[in-house]
């Protein structure tokens, strides 16, 4: 089953607070091939996760 943009970034924001189960990874894993923004909303979330540990640190 394939998702929407709407529900990959849901999936995208939830993996950061929490395992993703195997049928949600897998769908993930799938739109992202496919999507190119999401891609990109994915890498900025990331970027943005470890800015904040960073900043968390005082680094």
């Amino acid at each position: 089953m394939r998702i929407n943009c709407k529900q990959a970034s849901r999936l995208i924001s939830d993996a950061l607070d929490r395992p993703l189960s195997k049928s949600e990874y897998l769908r993930l894993r799938i739109h992202l091939f496919l999507c190119g923004n999401c891609s990109e909303f994915s890498r900025q979330l990331q970027l943005m996760q470890k800015a904040a540990r960073k900043a968390g640190r005082g680094e």
